[in-house]
């Protein structure tokens, strides 16, 4: 469902002087600090994901070079899918036919797209869920299907099509790593900062977040708390979060919208 955008004018009234910490990994984290302080938010990045791309191995080499083996190619996010794409154009000067491209949300179709692609993706929704209900995914028998994705995560989108009679081939291409933070950093953050919404839209993003930062439980948990998904939501109920909100959409647009939305409705309330 597209997020209605409100006016240049609405937004910054909403977000005026609103503190907000986001936690998402680079390049994306600085990317939607400039859309909040555009709108005139104050933000603190603290990224506590960091990706790493994993070196070449012969069994990549030899999956990648047989690519026009494979019925479907999904990418799990948009740092999969550019990285299966530059190695795809080591090897194929034209991508070969045939294929149907996925991305789970709009992020990752959009790296597709302007790769010249038609990739599917849900139309409402970006979680593995989302994906999976795609008409295209249902009956998969003796299908050859490439998880594009990192070293380790959720196994529902293979396990789900290897249900479905799919013969499903994981291609890990970066590890995730958590960042170190030294405790004057992070002091300065929930001391100094105290950030009224923290951005954290992964469930191990939250769990990086509990680790780094354990002496500032309730600063963390009194903030709202952007996840994105009800599965996290819970997750992040679970460990005393009590303020949680999952936006209309994870682009920056859809972002800076729902969560100016929540904020001018809490101050509503709250008048």
């Amino acid at each position: 469902m597209a997020t209605r955008q409100p006016d240049p004018q609405h937004t910054r009234a909403g977000l005026e002087g609103r503190r907000i910490l986001i936690c998402r990994p680079e390049p994306e984290a600085s990317r939607l600090a400039e859309a909040f302080r555009t709108a005139g938010a104050e933000c603190r990045l603290m990224p506590l994901v960091a990706r790493e791309p994993l070196p070449e191995t012969p069994e990549r080499r030899t999956l990648l070079q047989e690519l026009d083996n494979f019925h479907h190619i999904i990418a799990v996010s948009p740092f999969a899918a550019r990285l299966l794409l530059d190695e795809v154009d080591h090897w194929w000067p034209q991508v070969p036919m045939g294929i149907q491209w996925y991305g789970v949300g709009s992020g990752t179709a959009a790296v597709f797209f302007s790769h010249g692609l038609r990739p599917q993706q849900p139309e409402q929704g970006w979680t593995s869920e989302a994906l999976l209900a795609l008409p295209s995914l249902q009956n998969l028998a003796g299908e050859k299907v490439l998880l594009a994705r990192g070293e380790h995560g959720r196994e529902l989108i293979r396990q789900t099509l290897e249900h479905r009679g799919a013969k499903v081939t994981a291609l890990p291409l970066y590890r995730r790593i958590q960042p170190y933070y030294p405790p004057e950093q992070v002091q300065e953050i929930f001391d100094g900062f105290q950030p009224e919404v923290i951005i954290a839209l992964s469930g191990e993003t939250l769990n990086n977040l509990n680790e780094a930062a354990p002496e500032y439980r309730q600063n963390r948990c009194s903030a709202l708390v952007v996840v994105p998904a009800e599965r996290v939501a819970e997750q992040a109920r679970a460990n005393g979060y009590r303020n949680l909100f999952v936006p209309d959409g994870l682009d920056d647009k859809s972002l800076v919208a729902s969560v100016t939305s929540r904020l001018s409705s809490e101050a509503g309330n709250n008048g």
